[in-house]
């Protein structure tokens, strides 16, 4: 033997190797798939269910947004509709204070001329007037 057909015998070995090795992944690969196979098939089914099931879904929650948004737009009108209440409440607190105030400035003024009768009876009158719509205010709220 010739050392060209030894280096050919090593190729042809080396060959025969390298397509058993490919003969053996092949085969492999071949059997994973085999395996996978059934498993895709179920994913498909799945996907369809999911894909018929979504767009009930999504109908479904297009109609909550809907309704919450009539909800809000509802709630929306009806707080604007207290809000004149509110400010009402907060203008008659001011107008309470004031009056309050200026009661007080009264009695302070009348007690410091309380000298004479017709004062004392100023002084009790504006304190019955003063009681009088104290009591009608409390009744109010």
């Amino acid at each position: 033997m010739t050392l060209g057909q030894v280096a050919g015998l090593i190729a042809a070995i080396a060959f025969l190797i390298i397509a058993l090795a490919i003969l053996v992944v092949g085969w492999q690969i071949s059997r994973a798939i085999k395996e996978v196979k059934p498993t895709i098939g179920e994913v498909r089914q799945t996907l369809n269910v999911v894909n018929g099931e979504l767009g009930t879904l999504t109908k479904e929650v297009e109609d909550l947004m809907v309704k919450t948004n009539d909800l809000l737009a509802d709630v929306n009108g009806k707080v604007a509709a207290i809000d004149p209440v509110f400010n009402a409440m907060g203008d008659l607190g001011e107008s309470v204070s004031d009056l309050n105030s200026a009661a007080r400035n009264l009695t302070e003024r009348l007690d410091a001329t309380a000298g004479s009768a017709k004062t004392s009876l100023a002084v009790k009158a504006g304190k019955t007037a003063f009681s009088v719509l104290r009591s009608q205010m409390s009744k109010k709220k």
